[in-house]
């Protein structure tokens, strides 16, 4: 399978705060969903690893606390 044919990967990235719903369209429309104890999930399919920083550099800009990212297993 060549590289521009490979399945995306998921991820969840795990953000300390909680995102208003308004911002998935400037997270490639990840998943926004926020948790009882005030943190955000952010999931979803994501191209790939350069695809990946870019969203990391987002929340870095944003002053956004990251407190983890994982690749969801299908």
């Amino acid at each position: 399978m060549d590289e521009d044919q490979s399945p995306r990967q998921v991820y969840c990235i795990l953000i300390k705060s909680h995102l208003d719903h308004d911002w998935a369209e400037w997270f490639d429309h990840l998943t926004i969903t926020h948790l009882e104890d005030g943190t955000t999930t952010l999931e979803g399919p994501i191209a790939d690893q350069p695809a990946l920083h870019g969203l990391l550099i987002k929340i870095r800009n944003l002053g956004l606390p990251l407190l983890s990212v994982n690749r969801v297993e299908p």
